[in-house]
């Protein structure tokens, strides 16, 4: 048998020896690796007769602990070593002028959110919020658009682990439109009111974000009509951009949830966008079907809904043409906001 004491004290010597880790744990393969010199003495044991074996067995398990023990106790020196070496290189000099942290700003869309609020609020329109995983009953199907119905194809949705009570999956809500139909369902008429939160959907571009910000508003009464619609819309967007210098247009367009529907565009009288028409809303007199899974009478109930981008009022506003921009953590361009 190899002699147990020298084996010991020289890799008690070579770890000693070692001054960096990489070295160090080369030294430690040689003795205790797969076919280390330890390793092949405990292989070796079981050729030994029984006698032989309670002998040898202990005297080589001894070794390998008092091996191990040195190993150990040489990888907690270097790793003090390097410690106080990174602790010297980076001494504070505790004669220099602290440095202050600098005061926070609010990121443009939540910028936009807060006035977004206050001008509606002045209008006399609560603010409602809610979940942002759906079932596809409040994000499609109270939304008149039944399973197969192409609307759904417009909106690529994020679908998450969870079944609702009818077995169909959980999915992240693709509009804040849910909450129209939440929120309707437990208040009484007169409704008025907005529905801003993030939303989810599989896009990624200049102008599109996987997550994003709208802002619906509803209102619902007896006598509400489209005409409502464009005043309320008109008034918002001359308060947001704060300037009675452009020109609004409703143009006819297609939304499962109103009928009839519009787009809404604006064009600026001056400015860099002077004579471009720019489309920032989608809009309408509330559908009969989504009135009734409002569980309200279509009847006797009328009203108007609205859509807008949060991120697309704030490019506009501030002349940025790259939604990207927004969530990228550039202090250079988020400090332009405050």
């Amino acid at each position: 048998m190899i002699d147990l004491e020298h084996l010991v004290a020289e890799a008690q010597t070579r770890f000693a020896e070692a001054q960096d880790t990489t070295t160090l744990e080369n030294q430690k393969a040689h003795y205790l690796g797969k076919t280390g010199v330890l390793t092949e003495l405990l292989k070796g044991l079981g050729k030994l007769d029984p006698e032989a074996r309670k002998t040898e067995g202990p005297r080589v398990n001894v070794a390998k602990q008092h091996i191990e023990q040195s190993l150990n106790a040489r990888r907690q020196a270097l790793a003090d070593m390097q410690m106080n070496a990174r602790l010297n290189a980076e001494a504070i000099d505790v004669t220099l002028p602290g440095r202050g942290r600098k005061r926070g700003g609010i990121h443009p869309v939540m910028r936009t959110w807060q006035r977004v609020e206050e001008i509606f609020g002045s209008m006399g329109f609560d603010v409602a919020d809610g979940p942002e995983i759906e079932t596809d009953w409040y994000n499609f199907t109270a939304l008149n658009s039944p399973e197969n119905h192409p609307a759904r194809s417009m909106q690529d949705t994020f679908y998450v682990e969870g079944h609702d009570s009818t077995g169909k999956p959980l999915l992240l809500r693709t509009h804040t439109s849910p909450m129209q139909v939440r929120y309707a369902r437990t208040h009484q008429p007169p409704i008025k009111v907005i529905l801003p939160g993030r939303t989810y959907r599989v896009d990624s571009d200049a102008t599109h974000s996987p997550m994003f910000h709208q802002v619906e508003g509803l209102w619902i009464d007896e006598n509400i009509s489209f005409a409502d619609l464009k005043g309320v819309y008109t008034e918002f967007l001359k308060h947001f951009f704060e300037t009675d210098d452009l020109v609004v247009r409703f143009r006819p367009s297609f939304f499962p949830f109103t009928e009839p529907s519009a787009e809404i565009d604006m064009m600026f009288e001056s400015g860099p966008n002077k004579g471009r028409w720019l489309e920032i809303s989608g809009s309408g007199q509330v559908h009969p079907t989504v009135v009734r899974n409002y569980g309200l009478d279509p009847e006797r109930y009328i009203g108007f809904a609205f859509g807008s981008g949060l991120e697309r009022l704030t490019m506009l506003r501030y002349s940025v043409n790259d939604l990207r921009l927004f969530y990228e953590g550039d202090l250079r361009f988020l400090k332009q906001f405050n």
